[in-house]
Formats: structure tokens, C-alpha cells, sequence
């Protein structure tokens, strides 16, 4: 063979091996990419479909709160509006050395009354809605100071900005989740609720002065798994610190730019 033909036969390979290497680049180049397209596609919809189950699961949830708001206020407050009205008829017919016991069984039902009725509204989500988040937090604050829980504030800082319906009463029971754990864990003396609002932020702190814990140590209880796939569920930012015999404090932070569309 001449080395002409020779070198064209080599230059025909050679194009030949280049060509099958483009292909072969090309070709799993389009397969990973459409490998990674599928996977994406896979994740999104398992990420819908858990969202799906996590709102099912609080809808369900708000639905059972009210109906159990409405029975503490349909049945056990108008228990307790008979038992006082017929504590006043009562009060007119006893003698005199029974005024007094009389009347401090009166106020502990009227005080009960009346803690029946708030609670009942807090469970209830139009009413929280309703309200908005900054009123329903005040009045949980306002009720811990009536029941003598702990000395408990308020503060708000910052301009407020509107929340979605949704959204406030998924933040409200995150809060009601913390209020609750203080109340049950923390042995605190004082509770401090900090609102403070920056531009399409909401940064909230709950702080206390209870025996705290070791969150190396502590195992994550039902409580805390709840507040913080409700906070994924937002787009939510939610912390917890605390150290033993120096108190806790929980950093939930809300940004409007994760709800713009």
C-alpha cells in the first residue's frame, strides 16, 4: 500500500475514533442529564407529597382543636355559667357566716369560666385568625399572668407586616408547642415572648429562666418534632438553644421572601 493511501487510511480511523468519542461524551452527557432531570423530578415529588401528608396531618389536627374548643365552650362553659347562676341564687338564701365561703366558690368558677372560654378560643384557628398572631400571643401571655404560671411579657419591636392566614396559625401553634413545653419541662419563673419585625422578616424568641438541658443529651420528643416540621412546612427557621441551669431559647425566624411568588 503507498504511504499515501496509508496516512488517509489512518486519518480515516482517526476520524473514525473521534467521531465514536463525541458520541460516546454526547451520549453520556444526555443520559446524565436526563438521570439527573428524573432524580430531581423524583425528589420534587416526594417533597410535594410530604408537604401533602404534613398539611393533611394539620388540617386534621386545626380540625380537632376546634371541635374541641367548641366543646369546652358549649358544654363545660355553660356548665359552669349554671353552676354560677345558681351559686348567685344561692348566695341570696345562706346566712351570713356563709356569705364569704359562697362568694370564693363563685370567683373560682367564674375564674374558671373564664380560662375555659380563652382556652377554647385558642384552640379554635378562625378565632386565631381572627385576631391575628401578635393579639393571640398577648392573650396567651395575659392568661399564663391570670393562672400564675410564671411571670410572663410580651414585647414587639419593628413595624408588623401581614401574614397569611395559614401561615400565622401554623406559627401560633408552634408557639403554643413552646409555651406548653416550658410549662411542662422547664420550671421556669419567667417566660419571655420577643416579636421583632425587619423588613419581610419576623424574628420571634421565646425565652425562659428554667433548669434547661443538654440538647446533646436530650432525645427530641414528640413536642419538638412537631414545632419544627411545622416550621419546614412555612419555610421556617426554627433554633432551640439552652444549656443545663441557664434556661432555653427558641429562635424561630419567618421571611416573607420565602411565601413571594
Amino acid at each position: 500500500m503507498l504511504p499515501k493511501e496509508q496516512l488517509l487510511l489512518l486519518l480515516y480511523f482517526i476520524g473514525v475514533i473521534v467521531l465514536l468519542s463525541v458520541f460516546v461524551i454526547i451520549f453520556f452527557i444526555t443520559f446524565q442529564r436526563r438521570k439527573n432531570r428524573m432524580l430531581f423530578e423524583k425528589f420534587e415529588a416526594e417533597k410535594r407529597f410530604d408537604q401533602e401528608i404534613a398539611q393533611s396531618r394539620i388540617e386534621i389536627q386545626e380540625e380537632t382543636l376546634k371541635n374541641v374548643g367548641r366543646e369546652l365552650h358549649d358544654n363545660i362553659g355553660q356548665l359552669l355559667s349554671v353552676a354560677n347562676m345558681q351559686l348567685n341564687l344561692l348566695s341570696r338564701s345562706v346566712d351570713t357566716s356563709s356569705i364569704s365561703s359562697v362568694k370564693e366558690i363563685r370567683e373560682v368558677v367564674g375564674d374558671s369560666l373564664q380560662e375555659v372560654r380563652a382556652l377554647s378560643k385558642s384552640l379554635n384557628h378562625e378565632v386565631v385568625d381572627y385576631l391575628g398572631l401578635e393579639e393571640s400571643v398577648r392573650k396567651e401571655i395575659d392568661r399564663f399572668n391570670r393562672i400564675n404560671l410564671f411571670e410572663a411579657q410580651f414585647r414587639s419591636s419593628g413595624n408588623p407586616f401581614d401574614i397569611s392566614s395559614q401561615d400565622t396559625i401554623i406559627l401560633f401553634r408552634i408557639l403554643q408547642e413552646a409555651f406548653s413545653n416550658a410549662i411542662k419541662h422547664s420550671k421556669a419563673h419567667r417566660l419571655t415572648v420577643a416579636f421583632h419585625y425587619q423588613p419581610e422578616l419576623l424574628l420571634i424568641e421565646v425565652t425562659d429562666d428554667g433548669q434547661g438541658f443538654d440538647p446533646l443529651k436530650i432525645k427530641k420528643g414528640s413536642g419538638l418534632l412537631n414545632m419544627q416540621s411545622r416550621a419546614a412546612l412555612i419555610n421556617a427557621n426554627l433554633e432551640l438553644h439552652s444549656s443545663a441551669g441557664k434556661g432555653s431559647c427558641l429562635v424561630l425566624k419567618y421571611s416573607l421572601k420565602n411565601h413571594q411568588k
